[in-house]
């Protein structure tokens, strides 16, 4: 009775803050796209009321690394090597016990990217797993190398820019199960990598949609606004040490080829990227790596259907960076903007554990792409001769 008469008297302090920064989520799409996603995400017509206590992308983005769930998955991990002479770690979530898919022949895979230091481990690759295997289809998660808690064989370790490991992933799970569709979904640094490898493979990315989840549209706007100095306390020195720290787990091999005292000095991310990524894979400078891992200039390439969810208060991809007018122009991307929301979280709710706004989304939108392949294709104008390899059934 006490939480009860304590949980009331919390509902009613914030609920004029709920009721003002309840809105509808703006959709930036071409016609038909946005009609296909309001029939089939109905999600995307919704509300979006933020928890009432959780205000501002900072907290939303904060309370969420704290508080959210963490679903039981059981994985299947699979070692591929590369060409290279280096190894990537895949966790699959094969959904073996699918009703909907029995044949796995056939069974849709979602192929999850997670996160600039996440692994299938993160919270938010749990949740999308939830969404999927109830739905009845197949995932795996790709780590980017060093990070699965595979040893590093070779000193290469992965960028948003260097699209080959996602190349060879997707060629593997094709070669596995050529007659099931494959959807992909990255989150944050994974959706820059998903955009820039849709837009370089064009029509022949075997994939049949994407989704992204709080990707940063432009690395330098992206990199300047994590440099203000909240910014920088809350969430930029801590992601640096992230990195720093992987950087220390596979030092052995990669002190063969960068100064790794000099990395691990670095005090944000931009500076890791000057003395690691950018010279690890043989740009001129950062901002040179930066222009290319940004896929707002690289959008108009992308051919299949895309959906990008983002917040306008997400300190990790700021709003005067989202690329509204390419959107607008294009057929097969679509753009959900909420006013609030943060970076990766979009947290509703009184007490926000459990599923929230993006893995509906998710969900959703996962589902009216595997299960109407024709109709979402025909809305992003993309003609059957040009599309990926259907969905079967």
């Amino acid at each position: 009775p006490a939480m009860s008469f304590l949980g009331s008297k919390l509902v009613f302090f914030f609920l004029p803050f709920g009721l003002s920064c309840s809105q509808t989520p703006a959709l930036v799409s071409g016609q038909a796209f946005g009609a296909f996603l309001y029939k089939h995400c109905p999600v995307v017509a919704e509300r979006f009321s933020p928890t009432p206590w959780c205000w501002g992308g900072r907290l939303q983005t904060l309370v969420c690394a704290v508080l959210k769930s963490r679903p039981a998955v059981t994985y299947r991990n699979e070692l591929i090597p590369t060409v290279d002479g280096g190894q990537i770690s895949l966790d699959w979530m094969d959904n073996q016990d699918s009703a909907t898919y029995p044949d796995s022949s056939t069974r849709p895979t979602v192929l999850i990217l997670p996160g600039l230091t996440g692994n299938s481990k993160q919270s938010y690759v749990l949740h999308a797993l939830n969404q999927a295997r109830r739905r009845g289809y197949r995932c795996v998660v790709f780590n980017n190398r060093g990070l699965g808690g595979e040893e590093l064989l070779t000193p290469v370790t992965y960028c948003a820019a260097n699209t080959s490991d996602l190349e060879h992933v997707v060629q593997h799970i094709k070669g596995l199960y050529p007659s099931a569709p494959v959807l992909g979904a990255g989150v944050s640094l994974g959706g820059m990598l998903l955009l820039n490898y849709l837009a370089r493979k064009r029509t022949d990315s075997g994939m049949v949609a994407g989704i992204t989840i709080s990707a940063p549209w432009n690395a330098l706007k992206s990199a300047a606004s994590m440099e203000e100095p909240l910014n920088w306390l809350l969430f930029n020195r801590y992601l640096t040490a992230g990195l720093c720290s992987a950087v220390t787990r596979h030092r052995k091999v990669l002190e063969k080829v960068v100064d790794i005292d000099h990395v691990l000095k670095a005090q944000t991310i931009r500076e890791f990227d000057e003395r690691f990524t950018s010279l690890l894979f043989g740009y001129k400078s950062c901002s040179d790596y930066y222009f290319d891992a940004s896929p707002d200039n690289k959008l108009h390439n992308t051919t299949v259907p895309i959906l990008c969810l983002n917040a306008a208060d997400d300190p990790f991809s700021p709003q005067h960076a989202f690329p509204l007018t390419t959107i607008q122009s294009l057929p097969n991307v679509a753009l959900l903007l909420t006013a609030h929301g943060g970076h990766i979280a979009f947290l509703q709710g009184l007490f926000p554990r459990g599923e929230s706004y993006m893995e509906r989304l998710f969900g959703q939108f996962v589902q009216a792409a595997f299960e109407h392949p024709k109709d979402i294709r025909k809305a992003c104008g993309v003609t059957d001769e040009h599309a990926s390899p259907p969905s079967v059934g």
